[in-house]
């Protein structure tokens, strides 16, 4: 999400100043190679957790091969003895330059609804293991319901998206990224990031003034003080993010199932784009999106085979994907970035892509072959929501309230799909626009009739400007049941209030339990979904 007014406050906002740099191994492309025992620069993360399996992640302070040693534990914590018991030491890929020196394990064929306890660290090329560190994850439940000594039914889970956009980055003076220590207080069993992870296009400024005269003061790294544009540039903005402690402490105990949107490489970008920006020297969006999206699958724990391998950006790495959460919960990982057509009125006859095809028939027929109880669609930008960029539109919805028109065709192909092959209990779940909402979609509203009733609910900003609410389209008959945002566009983080994200709660009984929380942890919205048997 992003309006000319919003690039305008975000560009206008920064204030100059002295930069604040770190030390080398947090901000340096290169982390110094020592003599001393390799150590993990910047935490380590986990992703994609499925049901028997998981991807572990680390930045090393030197070339060496990630290492990581998993144990069964009850939900106590302590190491299960004889049934149920679990121990394996796993070795993952090799650290170095070529990847900044970040390395991932594609953790497979672990028992189905186990937690585990983890140490994890790099070995050198004398065998020698380094610092290690230690964190631990649970594993959903098989199919078949099967369980460990003490397993359970149910899961949580948190999400949001928008990670230090508009020159808000880490503050030490309100502790950092305060929002994640308020997901991570909740104990979910995995956090998705719906996008925006970081804002390659947002510089920050040592200092920046508020509209009441207080003085937001950013941590810096010098790869942060401009728009990236090198591959150098994109990678520090991940290791930027992995700065704050509170994103390393919720790491350490909470998968990541994370997804890409505009500003990992440029606002409201599209394929093909020649971007008309005076701070960049390189104006072909796809040379960037390429540094961008290598960066991004070097820094973050994705589990597709093919996005495992670095690649250069647009070839068959796909970020789209499903993991199984079990019996109760499948989620479908959506991009909606790499297919998207330029951004226009919205009003084509013939339709224009958002998902492109292929993704579209993947996510169709593999929502008709779920047996989940709840399929969640991850769509990292909204439904119905208006969001425009300029003149165009940089969503789906074309601000028109009639029959579907350019990319709501695919949105109305999916529904009726879903409708004609009986798909019940979808529920979409996004961020991007800055605010938080609840939005309930009905056939006797809309102009298109053929789906079924289902839910959007919306959370973000993480650590962000806040914006909106934003206008609805009727096309798809939404209802606005909830809406929050900030008292002022743009507002900083510092009260909390106008950031937010959402919590979902499976009981043994199936039901989806929904609240909007902001960043005190404060509940401002909840509602609570039955399934449809």
């Amino acid at each position: 999400m992003s309006t000319l007014s919003r690039r305008t406050l975000m560009t206008g906002a920064l204030s100059a100043g002295a930069l604040t740099l770190l030390g080398p191994s947090a901000g340096a492309s290169a982390p110094r190679l020592m003599r001393e025992r390799l150590a993990l620069t910047h935490g380590f993360s986990m992703g994609d957790p499925g049901t028997n399996s998981a991807v572990l992640w680390a930045r090393s302070s030197g070339r060496g091969r990630l290492i990581a040693k998993l144990r069964a534990i009850d939900e106590s914590g302590t190491v299960i003895r004889g049934r149920g018991q679990f121990s394996r030491t796993l070795r993952g890929s090799l650290a170095g330059p070529e990847s900044d020196y970040t390395a991932k394990i594609a953790a497979t064929q672990l028992p189905a609804g186990t937690r585990f306890a983890m140490d994890i660290g790099f070995e050198d090329e004398r065998g020698t293991i380094g610092q290690l560190e230690s964190g631990s994850f649970r594993t959903a439940l098989s199919l078949t319901g099967k369980r460990n000594q003490g397993a359970t039914r149910r899961q949580s889970f948190v999400w949001t998206g928008d990670t230090a956009g508009q020159g808000w980055g880490i503050n030490p003076d309100i502790g950092g990224m305060r929002t994640y220590a308020a997901m991570h207080a909740l104990k979910p069993d995995f956090f998705i990031h719906s996008g925006d992870t970081i804002y390659a296009d947002g510089p920050l400024a040592e200092t920046v003034r508020e509209p009441d005269g207080q003085i937001w003061r950013n941590v810096l790294t010098e790869e942060v003080t401009k728009v990236a544009e090198t591959l150098a540039e994109f990678r520090g903005r991940h290791r930027y993010n992995l700065l704050d402690h509170n994103v390393r402490a919720l790491y350490s105990e909470v998968p990541i199932i994370a997804q890409w949107d505009d500003h990992e490489t440029h606002n409201n970008w599209y394929p093909g784009e020649r971007i008309d920006d005076e701070r960049y020297t390189v104006r072909e969006v796809d040379v960037l999106a390429a540094r961008g999206r290598r960066a991004w699958q070097e820094y973050q724990p994705i589990a597709d085979a093919r996005s495992l391998r670095p690649g250069s950006g647009f070839e068959p790495t796909r970020i789209y994907r499903k993991i199984s959460r079990g019996p109760q919960l499948d989620l479908f990982a959506l991009d909606m970035r790499s297919f998207k057509n330029p951004n226009s009125d919205g009003k084509e006859v013939d339709g224009t892509s958002i998902l492109g095809e292929e993704q579209l028939q993947w996510l169709i027929r593999e929502l008709a072959a779920s047996t989940a109880t709840w399929k969640v669609i991850l769509n990292d930008l909204p439904l119905g929501i208006v969001v425009p960029d300029g003149a165009a539109q940089e969503s789906i919805a074309n601000a028109e309230h009639g029959a579907p028109l350019g990319r709501e065709l695919e949105l109305a192909r999916l529904l009726a799909e879903l409708k004609r092959r009986k798909v019940r209990n979808v529920v979409f779940l996004t961020a991007d626009v800055h605010y938080c909402a609840a939005h309930h979609y009905a056939p006797q509203r809309a102009a298109f009739t053929d789906f079924e009733p289902f839910w959007e609910f919306v959370a973000g900003p993480v650590n962000a400007g806040s914006f909106g609410p934003n206008p609805m389209d009727g096309t798809f008959g939404p209802e606005v049941v909830f809406a929050q945002a900030g008292r002022a566009p743009n507002q900083s983080p510092r009260d909390g209030k106008s950031q937010y994200f959402g919590h979902v709660d499976l009981g043994e009984d199936d039901q989806f339990n929904v609240s909007l929380r902001n960043a005190l942890g404060e509940v401002v919205y909840s509602t609570s979904l039955q399934p449809q048997r």
